[in-house]
């Protein structure tokens, strides 16, 4: 058993979902807006087009039992995102803004209630690339988030297409930090089994695509300052690297297109570590470098990590390494 009394750990994967939805303002309501409907005890149905999409429960909400939490697995600041389904790329982008800002004011709440123990990524309509920036500037200037949470791929496009290049050039102006998740991810018809298989094939699938397509597309050359971060340890990057880097080698096509050696730029990146197995923990700080991990949970959803530290403290040895991936990496990739 690890010695894990250091309570000092920020966890940079932790969801939120509101304890109710507004209604929609304008005379039709899109058919995905969110609600919610009573359920069992403390719990709540998340409902998108009129079916359960997740059942949920008040910690999705409540600060205090978050914190209670947090101090039982060594966290001190937890940061704060919405579960992913809400990002409503898939929404027209005027409904979909007026979603996001009402969550988005949820959180500052929640920062505000948590007294310092709590940090936010806000959400924005990427489907607009200018009413994203538009809510960009008001999570950092009007809220002071660190940055905002963005989905693996944005109705079908990644976030390496060059038409979000304005949105990562205003993001990188502004100093915004960037946390990518899985979103829809593709692939599913290639699942056998219940639909949980999304979130433990697919999700690390989608993520390292989008990872690849950061690299590929050359965003970080264009904005070398940009700070981006990948869930789910970066999903299959780790794995598609090396081919990547061959391929580089080999095809003349990619050695032109792209100008950097793809370990480098994939070593200018931040992954969380949530990966639930200490070899590849390992692995990722062998690949991208002790200074890019973060631990990261899912909290408070039940695919989670419920013992970060003392995952971290069995898989690596060096303190001065478990020390950046407990806190300072992302104290860097926030900028607190």
């Amino acid at each position: 058993m690890a010695d894990t009394q250091c309570s000092c750990g920020i966890d940079v994967h932790a969801h939120v979902v509101p304890h109710s939805f507004p209604s929609y303002l304008g005379s039709i309501v899109p058919p995905n807006w969110p609600s919610m409907a009573p359920a069992h005890e403390c719990h709540r149905h998340v409902m998108i087009s009129g079916k359960v999409y997740r059942t949920v429960s008040d910690r999705c909400w409540d600060v205090s039992k978050r914190i209670a939490d947090m101090d039982e697995t060594a966290m001190k600041i937890q940061v704060i995102s919405p579960m992913p389904e809400l990002l409503s790329y898939w929404m027209d982008a005027r409904p979909a803004q007026q979603l996001l800002r009402y969550i988005n004011e949820q959180l500052a709440e929640m920062v505000g209630y948590a007294g310092g123990r709590m940090a936010a990524l806000g959400a924005v309509p990427l489907q607009d690339v200018d009413l994203a920036i538009k809510e960009l500037r008001h999570l950092k200037e009007t809220l002071g988030f660190s940055g905002v949470e963005l989905g693996s791929n944005i109705n079908g496009k990644p976030i390496g297409d060059p038409v979000f290049l304005p949105f990562f050039e205003a993001a990188s102006d502004m100093g915004a930090s960037i946390f990518v998740h899985a979103v829809k991810p593709s692939g599913m018809e290639r699942l056998v089994g219940p639909p949980q298989l999304q979130q433990a094939l697919a999700y690390p699938s989608d993520v390292g695509l989008a990872a690849a397509s950061v690299i590929t597309s050359g965003l970080l050359e264009r904005h070398p300052k940009l700070r981006i971060a990948f869930s789910h340890g970066g999903g299959t990057l780790a794995s598609l690297l090396p081919r990547l880097e061959q391929a580089q080698q080999v095809f003349p096509a990619l050695a032109d297109s792209i100008n950097t050696p793809v370990r480098s730029v994939a070593q200018k990146m931040y992954y969380d570590a949530l990966v639930f197995d200490m070899p590849t923990l390992r692995h990722l700080v062998q690949m991208f470098g002790d200074d890019r991990i973060m631990i990261g949970t899912d909290y408070p959803f039940v695919f989670r990590d419920k013992k970060p530290v003392e995952r971290l403290f069995d898989a690596i040895g060096d303190h001065a390494v478990r020390e950046r991936i407990l806190h300072l990496n992302a104290k860097a990739f926030l900028a607190i």
